[in-house]
């Protein structure tokens, strides 16, 4: 019974697999919407597919995205739809990290292996990300500078 009222592994797992379904839900539903929105808008416009139009510098931050979003531009909440999909695992793994350090598992050792690993490599998962978006960013304004010659 007492463990019946705890944090068990099988609660977990459903804990983090609603997690997971939920954020990959809400982020379908937004990108749906801003893409409703966005097609309503731009739908009939004619496409030049001769010349290369990378993203609008608005769209490259998470405040102009937000900004954006906010004022109801499509694209600005295609792009917050994205967020959220890529906030969706990084909040089990928040989620997952806590949960650990609360010492909700038993088995000690494979505790303070699982939390060195998450911990260790949280800020080299942050550098790959940040590398290939600045990388990603590069590649697009030396697209850019082409077409415009």
């Amino acid at each position: 019974m007492a463990s019946d009222r705890g944090w068990t592994d099988r609660r977990m797992d459903l804990v983090i697999g609603n997690l997971l379904r939920s954020g990959v839900v809400l982020s379908a539903l937004i990108v749906l919407f801003g893409a409703v929105i966005y097609l309503v808008r731009h739908g009939r416009s004619p496409t030049d597919y001769q010349v290369f139009r990378g993203e609008p510098s608005d769209l490259r931050s998470v405040r102009g995205i937000l900004r954006d979003a906010l004022a109801l531009q499509g694209r600005g909440i295609i792009q917050l739809g994205l967020l959220f999909l890529i906030a969706t695992p990084v909040a089990r793994v928040a989620f997952s990290n806590l949960w650990i350090c609360r010492g909700a598992r038993p088995h000690v050792r494979r505790r303070r292996v699982h939390r060195a690993l998450s911990f260790g490599l949280q800020p080299y998962r942050v550098h790959l990300v940040t590398r290939v978006a600045a990388t990603a960013r590069s590649q697009d304004d030396q697209r850019m500078n082409l077409t415009s010659r």
